[in-house]
Formats: C-alpha cells, sequence, structure tokens
C-alpha cells in the first residue's frame, strides 16, 4: 500500500531535507522498513532494536496514535512522526 510519510525536522538529514516522502507497506512497521531500505539509519531513529517506539518518539497514522507497530496502513493514509522537544 503506498501512504505518504511526514517527516520532521530533526530527522530530514536523512530525507534529503524532504518533508514528506511516499511509503510503502500494509503495517507501519512494514512502513518503517521500506524508509529504512531508502534511507539507512532512519529506523532506529524511531525504533529500538526490540521494535519498541523509542519514548521521544510518537507515530500517528492519520489522526490515531500508533500503539502497535502491527497498525495497519492503507493506501492514501499518512503517517506522521512526532519528535518530542526537550531540554532546559
Amino acid at each position: 500500500m503506498s501512504c505518504t510519510v511526514r517527516i520532521p525536522s530533526p530527522l530530514r538529514s536523512y530525507t534529503g531535507g524532504a518533508v514528506s516522502v511516499p511509503g510503502e507497506g500494509g503495517t507501519v512497521a512494514e512502513v518503517l522498513g521500506d524508509l529504512e531500505r531508502r534511507f539507512g539509519g532512519i529506523r532506529f531513529r524511531m525504533v529500538d532494536e526490540q521494535g519498541r517506539i523509542l519514548p521521544h518518539i510518537r507515530l500517528y497514522v492519520n489522526t490515531s496514535e500508533v500503539q502497535a507497530l502491527s497498525q495497519g496502513v492503507r493506501a492514501g493514509d499518512t503517517v506522521h512522526v512526532i519528535c518530542a522537544l526537550s531540554g532546559g
């Protein structure tokens, strides 16, 4: 399934500055795997070695927060990657 992935500014160095990129896959995990194949290293900025979403990252499919990487993605959906801000 073809979807759109919205990339936050801290990760745009992986996508050559692109704000959004196409993604392929039927689940969030498959979409992230597709991104990793094309933009090496980006997946591990969002997901750890055990396949858990990192604490400072939120993923959404359209307006629904992703609770598990097995969540489905349909053609035309938008996957949003959100990075939390921190600091003092």
